[in-house]
């Protein structure tokens, strides 16, 4: 199985249907790197252990994570089911970033960003990401978070182990949009 596919299967198995392949995450959302394999071939995707630890180091996302003692394996953030990543807060940067489909602006204008069936609600550091991120199935547009208010109005920041900021909610007032043609000119 080439290393995309795979990643995209593990993505699917460690964030949001473990028992799509017979296997149970813990409530951290840790599981044995080899039961994962294991699992992964009697579902018909042949990969081994290599593998799944070349799509953890060669990943462009760094979605996943092998714990120190290379036994378990969990998806950083994106979880759309219940888990506990245990992660620490932390001072969020003053500016974060969010990229969205342009379709869901006005919804977000109203509403704020919200977390849906996902865990917690992904911001990124810098522009460019957030526009990658958002542009993944459609036009896009960037907002800019001011997570230094936010902060101070007591609202909770985690960060990921690949560098994902996470919320619960963004209200309304602490988002604008991103005049991002000068970021598209970097990207043409």
């Amino acid at each position: 199985m080439d290393a995309r596919r795979l990643s995209k299967l593990m993505s699917l198995v460690l964030r949001h249907s473990p028992t799509r392949v017979g296997i149970t995450l813990d409530a951290a959302g840790w599981v044995p790197v080899d039961d994962l394999v294991a699992a992964l071939k009697r579902s018909g995707a042949l990969c081994t252990r290599r593998d799944i630890e070349d799509v953890v180091r060669s990943s462009d996302k760094q979605r996943f994570t092998i714990d120190a003692s290379t036994d378990r394996i969990r998806a950083n953030q994106g979880h759309s089911i219940p888990v506990e990543l245990e992660l620490p807060t932390a001072v969020p940067p003053v500016v974060l970033y969010h990229g969205t489909p342009v379709r869901n602006l006005d919804s977000i204008q109203r509403q704020g960003l919200v977390k849906g069936s996902r865990h917690a609600v992904h911001l990124s550091r810098d522009i460019d990401t957030a526009y990658a991120v958002g542009s993944r199935r459609a036009p896009s547009v960037v907002l800019a978070i001011d997570s230094a208010a936010m902060h101070e109005a007591g609202h909770r920041f985690l960060v990921s182990a690949n560098g994902v900021w996470l919320v619960d909610k963004v209200p309304p007032k602490y988002l604008s949009v991103i005049d991002d043609s000068s970021a598209n000119k970097r990207r043409s």
